[in-house]
């Protein structure tokens, strides 16, 4: 009877408890010894949770009670827009990230990309204040498909995609593609 309740109770439940529920002359803690004794050794316990006793998993077998659900998250506009900066200009700074962004990088954006692991701290540039930068990570790269940051999609593909604006610059003059990869700094991720 004590097995019974102890199974079929969430909480915990206490030696007065049991004798309630009990046939008058029953001995609840007498029957918990030779039950703990019982569940020894064995996938499940019964365990004394401050005055009260309950049947949990062994402790060494917790991680099959474990459940793991993926939570789906919209990235912020300003996240992605971080994110793109990281990939195609890396490594670079917070500072820099804010002048071709021009608006300043909440911690919160930066934080849920190091945190999404997609994003990493590289190395200190060696520049007064030693600026911290950040580059791409593996787990980018795997989520994206991609085999290295120069797989990314250049100008002319993006252009395609119809994820660019075919606008005229200001000034009026629509860039040539030579021109569009000329871009300073961008050279290296963009070879043909």
């Amino acid at each position: 009877m004590v097995e019974a309740i102890l199974f079929a109770s969430a909480d915990p439940v206490t030696v007065a408890e049991l004798e309630a529920r009990m046939p008058h002359g029953s001995d609840p803690a007498e029957a918990l010894v030779l039950l703990r004794r019982r569940y020894e050794g064995r996938g499940a316990q019964v365990v004394r949770v401050g005055d009260a006793w309950a049947i949990r998993t062994a402790p060494d077998l917790g991680f099959l009670m474990q459940k793991e659900t993926v939570e789906t998250r919209k990235l912020s506009r300003a996240a992605v827009e971080t994110l793109a900066i990281i990939a195609y200009h890396q490594p670079c700074t917070r500072a820099e990230i804010e002048e071709i962004r021009g608006v300043a990088v909440s911690r919160g954006t930066v934080d849920q990309l190091l945190e999404l692991e997609w994003i990493r701290f590289g190395r200190r540039r060696m520049t007064p204040g030693r600026p911290v930068t950040y580059v791409v990570t593996q787990g980018f790269l795997d989520h994206f498909g991609l085999e290295s940051a120069r797989d990314l999609p250049g100008l002319k593909e993006l252009r395609a995609a119809g994820l660019l604006d075919n606008r005229p610059m200001p000034g009026g003059v629509l860039p040539s593609d030579e021109d569009a990869e000329a871009v300073e700094g961008q050279s290296e991720l963009f070879e043909d």
